[in-house]
């Protein structure tokens, strides 16, 4: 009963879609009474959930392994490099396990076999929403793995498999948990947002004593009802999306939709092999706002694609210009492993003109969100916050979502808390932070 209980320090790197899987990781961990510590050092082992997607994101993950290997020296690898664990085995021959993505089981297992537990039932509880990552205020609701789709440039449907997506009432049941808990806000992801239920022909499931379909609408509606902010990300255009605008007109979810496009050029576009690419996005965006004026459009773009010629780049900019984003975001293109992006046959962009690309497209998104948040001087709106400050406080609007858009700083003469969604009058913009005054 006084055993001190096991340590694991965790490191969780890309996307908020493995961030959900380290929480599930930990969750387990916590309810089996293992705590967890901020240093590697003085841990009885350490946990590292990489990320295999691009050749970054993976010299990122074998730094984070070789640092908990240097200060530690007791390390279990898990996540997406977890898929070809060669790589990692050939520079960390000593590690404890290395397991793939979403295998939560095989992770406990490893940790039980390097560290078993000492049962405490007096310490082995967790909340009943699990543990989270994230601030008390937000949470990652995630409700599927894998992807049908297969794109050139991407190997996620390699890495974690095909579409599975979870039953409604299974994902209804958990968001409304972190509700429960004090969640305002709740950031749905997956690989495909908007394919959700298709693998499992929209099989209804339990919900209230009532049956609702596993699908796209019907989960936005839903949540839609819980009396928080719901923020959908990794929405495809496909044409059921429409359905969901008239829900965001109402106010029953955030007028918010990340939606990938990756490009513009019918050319890029075919290389690339995007599903629901058409050319008649711009008339859906412009029907869209005509519903929902509120709407805010986030998306990324990647620049430089094999054959991607000045023509295309141009009709990308143009394209921009007319579709009026509010929030993008840019990468220059890198060849992944195992991609067939790698064998297309297509000449490849030399890495300096990738560069003077992405300046370049950067430099005409910034005119274009500096031209919208402008629109907001002068109005109140909504903010939910973030971080509490003396003075001024830092937020988001409806139409930002952590850490990837733009931030709201609110002065106010009342302490505010992170988790308190005030109305914000602003005063000024810049190209794309807002600043207000709580009112």
């Amino acid at each position: 009963m006084n055993a001190v209980a096991p340590k694991i320090s965790f490191v969780s790197l890309g996307c908020p879609k493995a961030l959900v899987d380290s929480e599930r990781i930990i969750t387990s961990l916590r309810s089996e009474g293992y705590e967890l510590s901020k240093s590697h050092a003085g841990s009885d082992l350490v946990i590292v959930n990489t990320c295999g997607f691009l050749d970054s994101a993976k010299a990122e993950s074998l730094e984070a392994i070789g640092a908990a290997m240097s200060e530690n020296g007791k390390v279990i690898v898990t996540g997406c490099m977890g898929a070809e664990p060669e790589q990692i085995r050939d520079r960390f021959p000593n590690l404890l396990a290395i397991t793939g993505p979403q295998a939560y089981e095989s992770v406990v297992s490893a940790v039980h076999q390097a560290l078993p537990p000492r049962h405490d039932p007096f310490v082995d509880l967790v909340p009943d929403q699990g543990i989270k990552l994230t601030p008390r205020h937000y949470a990652y609701l995630k409700i599927s793995e894998g992807c049908n789709n297969r794109c050139s440039f991407c190997i996620i449907p390699k890495l974690r498999g095909d579409l599975v997506s979870r039953p409604i009432g299974e994902v209804l049941r958990e968001a409304e948990k972190l509700v429960k808990a004090g969640v305002k806000e709740l950031l749905v992801i997956s690989q495909d947002t908007s394919a959700y239920g298709l693998d499992i022909k929209y099989q209804p499931s339990l919900w209230q004593d009532r049956e609702v379909r596993t699908r796209f609408f019907e989960l936005a509606r839903e949540l839609g009802q819980m009396g928080v902010w719901v923020r959908m990300h990794y929405v495809y255009p496909y044409p059921h999306v429409d359905e969901v605008i008239p829900l965001m007109q109402e106010g029953l979810i955030l007028p918010y939709l990340d939606i990938p496009f990756q490009h513009a050029s019918p050319n890029v576009l075919k290389a690339m092999k995007r599903p629901a690419h058409q050319d008649k996005t711009l008339d859906r965006l412009r029907k869209w706002r005509e519903i929902c004026p509120d709407l805010a459009i986030r998306s990324t773009f990647i620049v430089g694609f094999p054959g991607e010629t000045e023509e295309d780049f141009q009709f990308l900019l143009d394209w921009l210009k007319d579709a009026r984003l509010e929030r993008v975001g840019a990468f220059k293109y890198e060849p992944v492993k195992g991609a067939p992006a790698n064998d297309l046959g297509l000449p490849l962009v030399p890495e300096e003109e990738k560069e003077a690309r992405w300046h370049r497209f950067m430099k005409a998104q910034a005119e274009i969100s500096t031209r919208i948040v402008r629109n907001r001087v002068g109005k109140r709106i909504p903010v939910i916050i973030d971080e509490a400050g003396p003075t001024v406080a830092k937020g988001r609007s409806k139409w930002d979502a952590p850490e990837i858009d733009g931030n709201v700083y609110v002065s106010s003469r009342r302490p505010l808390r992170p988790g308190d969604i005030v109305s914000v009058k602003i005063e000024r913009a810049d190209a794309y932070d807002l600043h207000g005054v709580a009112v």
